[in-house]
């Protein structure tokens, strides 16, 4: 199977009235092929229909998998997929060690778009992925690594790649370089698409895949662990039609300005990151046993190794390494109208496996049991005490399944009060949604955090102000649950 096309050589979608048809969409909850009420059920039907299994094994079982003799790195025998390195990392704050996935190849996240009755749908895949605390959620309709699209697995082809690959086969909506986890891939990108298709067009469906409204979509971004990471970014890069740019005085601060702190945030942080041996982590505490690779004090996360099985993949058998989190996250963005505009805060986040060392992260990202109480991140506590009534998303989250065992978080979006500090730290700073949401055409801005939060703020019910030329959010309240505040 050849490579996806270049930008270039695909045809760009022009269309003028492209952002009123996905707000047509958006408010459409119901769809023309599963309604969204049966959507969990269907889930659960799918994932009946096929046998799946995942469990630990040692590294010693791991099929294809081995420890380089040279560097002690954890690669696969064909030399493709990707490997666990080491990384070492010098900071203004501290020095350390650690694994890292290296993934170089670049893959492919795609969704198919295509009216039905006037209304864009979304072509959602039932998609198994071994990381996942509930193995089967909704994936984009091709979420494949290059290894995989070249049949390296010697597998099935991947279903529905031709759209996004090779001859012209639609308009391009979306079509961009993303990051994913800075913590835990060096220098990770994958292909973000969107390509429409003509309404009479005839696209083969299987009993996997299927059509949604992104108002649908909206309402399943609600429940727990049903859209996945993947299909979370590709969305997320539809908000510059979703949130048109508004006059440049109704922002807070103007988008130059921000750019401008954005580029003196990455001149100035002081990181130093150098590829190493996976061997030589041990001498910083990250101890190779036959189960895992894990620090004694049972911090950060582990490298572990499990057998899966799933019927419904191009390969219905495979070992493979996943790195495990030792706790649920906390990601949370605070939410603040200047003027009457949607503001968001955001921090300059620096991760040592981003290309460009600092992205623009959520207002706060981490795991709370990592850190004690002298060194809780700021804002952390503001967030997990804050008032019911001024929270307007919450819901848990799978991180990337495909490379994360049970990679949780809980995201929410908390509307600031009066107690939210006046002076902030040097490295935060206000967007108006459509500043954020205009960065999203461009690569190595948003972090994938960040970008599933404005995913999910897309999802908030919207008012449509005629006197007033940008969206404003509708207050639409959930419970904090206070389990996690922990």
């Amino acid at each position: 199977m050849t490579a996806p096309a270049p930008a270039a050589a695909l045809h760009r979608c022009e269309d003028p009235g492209l952002s009123a048809r996905l707000a047509r969409s958006a408010r459409k909850r119901e769809g023309t092929m599963l309604p969204t009420a049966q959507a969990e059920d269907w889930l659960e039907e799918r994932r009946q229909a096929h046998p799946f299994r995942v469990e630990r094994v040692p590294f010693a079982e791991a099929d294809g998998w081995s420890f380089e003799e040279a560097t002690g790195n954890l690669a696969h025998r064909s030399g493709r997929f990707f490997t666990v390195e080491g990384l070492r990392v010098s900071t203004e704050t501290g020095r350390w060690c650690q694994p890292i996935i290296r993934q170089p190849e670049i893959g492919v996240l795609g969704i198919l778009m295509r009216d039905f009755g006037g209304v864009p749908h979304f072509l959602l895949q039932a998609k198994m992925e071994p990381g996942n605390p509930n193995l089967l959620q909704l994936s984009p309709t091709v979420q494949a690594t290059r290894s995989n699209f070249t049949g390296v697995h010697k597998g099935a082809p991947v279903r529905y790649l031709e759209y996004f690959a090779g001859p012209l086969r639609g308009r391009v909506v979306v079509d961009v370089l993303q990051s994913e986890h800075g913590s835990w891939f060096y220098r990770k990108r994958n292909r973000n698409m969107v390509v429409e298709v003509d309404a009479d067009a005839e696209v083969p469906l299987t009993d996997d895949f299927r059509w949604l409204t992104l108002g649908q979509i909206h309402e399943l971004l609600a429940r727990d662990n049903v859209i996945n990471m993947d299909a979370r970014t590709v969305l997320s890069c539809l908000a510059p039609f979703l949130w048109p740019s508004a006059p440049p005085d109704e922002a807070l601060t103007p988008t130059a300005e921000l750019l401008g702190w954005l580029t003196g945030q990455r001149a100035t942080r002081d990181i130093q990151v150098s590829r190493i041996p996976l061997r030589e982590t041990e001498a910083e505490g990250w101890l190779r046993g036959p189960d895992e690779i894990a620090r004694p004090d049972g911090r950060y996360f582990s490298v572990v190794a499990v057998s899966v099985r799933a019927d419904s993949r191009e390969v219905s058998n495979w070992h493979q390494p996943l790195f495990a989190p030792r706790g649920p996250g906390v990601v949370a963005l605070v939410l603040r109208e200047f003027g009457g505009v949607p503001h968001v805060l955001l921090r300059a986040r620096a991760e040592p496996g981003f290309h460009s060392t600092v992205e623009l992260g959520p207002t706060v990202q981490c795991v709370p049991e990592n850190y004690g109480p002298a060194d809780r991140p700021p804002l952390l506590d503001w967030v997990l005490s804050a008032d019911p009534a001024q929270v307007r998303y919450d819901t848990v989250h799978s991180e990337e399944g495909g490379r994360f065992l049970d990679a949780v978080a809980r995201y929410t979006i908390v509307e600031a009060d009066a107690t939210l500090p006046a002076e902030l730290p040097a490295d935060f700073a206000w967007f108006s949604v459509p500043q954020l949401s205009g960065l999203l055409r461009h690569e190595h801005y948003v972090s994938v955090q960040a970008r599933t939060l404005l995913a999910c703020l897309n999802a908030l019910p919207r008012t449509e102000a005629p006197e007033h030329p940008s969206p404003r959010l509708r207050r639409s309240w959930q419970p904090l649950r206070s389990q996690w505040a922990s």
